[in-house]
């Protein structure tokens, strides 16, 4: 049958276009309009979107396909393209062009006013609305807000909150509408709006690639497309200098602080198809304004590096030799007799490695403790902490991540807080209040976990150290890097300037932990060792470390959802929302975290109020996680909820974190993703009573020793592996993520008066 002869016939009660109709579709194509009644599903990421749509002229609700930078219930869309059969989900009409506008009917007003878009509107008052307004509503909110206040319930405050919310949204139409006419398939109109307000069109007309530079979620390829339909030449200067320094941020996101400059110069050559001549015209450039500075990297070539970058090393090493130096805050403690004392009042054994790093915080200012799971690092900082106490001395602890640091507080006894915390952080200055002006108060900082410390972050907290103190660096050398540019702490070490103090006795091994001893097999480039085979559908209580076997992604993704919904919780007690977390390499593929949030979603959570955005439904009880720092909201990047209450008329979502709610406008969902799954780079600074890690050869590129070593190292009490066994080996012998593009370690050598290392 003809696709033409199947669509239904027309629908007298059909929702009417607004006032200004589009022109129709080009020849060739068909066009279509109508009111959005579902948003079935729409990625923030690629603008894609699935609507169910009450079209003009037809009976039924009809599905369209198409890509927009957003789209709500109640919206009107204009649609070209042409009709098609998915075998999967039927009928669809596939949109090559897709626009969203202001409805003009009283029920497609309604829809659109309770849509949760507008704050301050919910479904109830957008009825009350338009029911004393009429399609003068939307007139009278935007020119005649007063008016409002004649509907009951509706007072100064809430119509305030009306307007503004309007206003927003009428800027970020216009945005929205600019960036689509210029090919934008997926963008962030409302961070543009919150970070250029009402000059975001004019900003972006005079530079587009400010737009890779300032907005999260915005890349160097989307400004630069926006930049070609603007009439940058691609050959252009401005669009050279920008891809220079792309390449350099896509770097650092891999951990880099520099690059290499022909390198530099060859990837930049490949992306942009740019003449050399002209990518070295837009270096000289771009070193002459100050932007990129060069350097001389640790193979002895010239390296380049973004401004803030060269800055945050010179400044670390710098700051790391200036404390250093002086004297000790706690002079002439007789460290034999300390440690009898604080042995006696806890009743515990420090071996000999603990002993020496213990006598080491009293001769030095800075040092770094450092080893593996179960070496008692917790143990020695305990005692340290409770000597140092004992003498009087201001102590403050910090971890880079909210999880690390209540950990830190519940095994020292002591308050820990986040870095970001304990340096004050300002949102209106994007700095730290405690800084070299306004040091912290204290004689002695231990910072735990500083394995994750990045470059940047790791100059904020040197610059607040009182020169006077004593400053402790605690981590495991061996896990992940910081997922920011830089490798702090192993620089550090490799550099020679400070005492290191490496723990390598094992307590817990002692307790037949197969977590801990494995833990340390696969540090070594040892396979670990698995119990003899058992029901693939579910581990035997003989351990608490398996390897399940899945040969492909599917069945690995059947395994993960029955272990972690039905087996482990039956033969272990687990409880599968609260103490099992899924660990895995990457976000995308069948085993990604993205497709094994949705699987677990449905398997944990599957009903509920709940509502859709950015491409995630999110539903009362699910279990979610902060994607970024929020300053305003006290809530950081790696911290996990529950979601408590979703609240359509008011536009909220209340997520329990702790022992504290904290309240989401629905356009801020984006900070949340859900959080069955997380990457092993998410979890780190946190630890979990069992663990799931699928170890499969879809994640070949990101198989690696310290990941798997990571991902271990997360759980306290049960290890659960999936995959095969060759992706398992891979994870073993690959040490490739280790090396970065860094210069701290010679930097530091130069800051504490050494001869430099030799080239690499």
């Amino acid at each position: 049958m003809n696709d033409r002869t199947s669509i239904p016939p027309p629908d007298p009660d059909a929702p009417q276009p607004p006032r200004t109709a589009p022109a129709l579709a080009e020849s060739g194509g068909e066009h279509l309009e109508g009111l959005v009644e579902l948003v079935t599903f729409h990625s923030v990421e690629t603008g894609f979107c699935v609507l169910k749509v009450k079209a003009q002229g037809m009976r039924d609700q009809v599905a369209v396909v198409g890509k927009l930078p957003r789209v709500n219930v109640g919206e009107w869309i204009k649609a070209d393209g042409r009709w098609v059969f998915d075998r999967a989900h039927g009928r669809q009409f596939s949109a090559d062009r897709l626009e969203a506008v202001v409805p003009d009917s009283l029920a497609g007003i309604e829809k659109f006013l309770g849509s949760g878009l507008i704050k301050g509107i919910g479904p109830v008052y957008a009825g009350k609305l338009v029911k004393a307004f009429g399609k003068d509503v939307l007139d009278i909110i935007e020119n005649r807000s007063a008016e409002l206040e004649r509907v009951d319930g509706i007072g100064p405050t809430r119509r305030r909150l009306i307007k503004d919310s309007w206003n927003a949204q009428k800027s970020i139409r216009d945005i929205m509408g600019f960036l689509f006419a210029n090919g934008v398939g997926t963008q962030r109109a409302f961070r543009i709006y919150k970070r250029y307000g009402e000059k975001a069109i004019e900003t972006i007309r005079l530079d587009p690639y400010c737009l890779a530079r300032d907005i999260r979620g915005i890349g160097f390829k989307t400004a630069d497309q926006i930049a070609l339909r603007l009439g940058v030449p691609a050959d252009s200067l401005l669009r050279a200098r920008a891809g220079l320094s792309h390449v350099l941020l896509e770097l650092s996101d891999q951990g880099h602080c520099a690059c290499p400059q022909l390198l530099l110069l060859d990837r930049a050559e490949a992306m942009l198809a740019i003449p050399a001549a002209r990518l070295e015209e837009a270096l000289r450039l771009e070193l002459q304004a100050g932007r990129l500075v060069p350097g001389r990297g640790t193979d002895g070539e010239t390296w380049i590096y973004l401004a803030h970058l060269h800055l945050a090393e010179r400044e670390a090493a710098a700051r790391l030799a200036a404390i250093a130096q002086g004297a000790h805050p706690c002079p002439g403690v007789k460290v034999d007799a300390a440690i009898d004392w604080v042995q006696r009042k806890h009743g515990m054994v420090l071996a000999e490695g603990q002993r020496a790093a213990f006598a080491g915080a009293f001769r030095h200012k800075v040092l770094v403790i450092t080893g593996g799971p179960g070496v008692g690092k917790t143990t020695l900082v305990r005692a340290l902490v409770e000597v140092l106490a004992a003498k009087k001395m201001r102590i403050q602890l910090c971890a880079p991540t909210g999880r690390a640091a209540k950990r830190m507080a519940e095994l020292s006894g002591r308050e820990a807080k986040t870095i970001h915390r304990l340096l004050e952080y300002d949102p209106a200055t994007n700095g730290f209040k405690r800084d070299a002006s306004r040091p912290l108060a204290t004689d002695v900082l231990v910072a735990d976990e500083t394995s994750m410390l990045d470059i940047q972050l790791a100059l904020s907290l040197f610059r607040a150290v009182p020169p006077g103190a004593l400053l402790i660096l605690v981590g495991d050398i061996d896990q992940l890097p910081s997922v920011g540019p830089g490798r702090v702490l192993g620089d550090i070490i490799a550099s020679g300037t400070l005492p290191v103090y490496r723990l390598d006795h094992v307590f817990r091994q002692g307790g037949g932990s197969a977590i801990i001893e494995n833990a340390h097999r696969v540090n070594r480039g040892e396979m670990p060792l698995l119990p003899e085979k058992g029901d693939a559908a579910g581990p035997t209580p003989a351990s608490d470390f398996y390897f399940v076997r899945a040969e492909t992604p599917e069945r690995g993704v059947e395994l993960v959802r029955k272990l972690a919904r039905d087996s482990i919780p039956r033969r272990f007690g687990f409880s599968p929302m609260e103490d099992i977390q899924i660990l895995t390499p990457m976000q995308k593929g069948e085993l990604g975290a993205r497709n094994l949030n949705l699987v677990m979603q449905t398997a944990l959570n599957p009903r509920g109020t709940d509502i859709e955005r950015f491409g995630w439904r999110y539903r009362t009880g699910d279990r979610v996680m902060q994607t970024e720092n929020d300053y305003d909201k006290d809530v950081f990047n790696g911290d996990i909820g529950r979601i408590e209450r979703v609240d359509a008329e008011e536009s909220e979502v209340t997520v329990r974190f702790d022992d504290r709610r904290v309240v989401y406008d629905l356009q801020e969902l984006d900070e949340l993703t859900p959080a069955y799954a997380v990457t092993v780079h998410k979890s780190q600074g946190s630890e979990y009573p069992c663990v799931i890690v699928p170890v499969h050869t879809q994640h070949y590129v990101m198989l690696q020793r310290n990941l798997l070593y990571t991902a271990i190292t997360r759980a306290k009490k049960l290890v659960v592996l999936v995959g095969t066994p060759k992706a398992l080996a891979l994870a073993v012998r690959s040490t490739g993520s280790l090396h970065r593009y860094t210069t701290l370690a010679p930097r530091l050598r130069e800051a504490f008066g050494l001869a430099p290392l030799p080239p690499a």
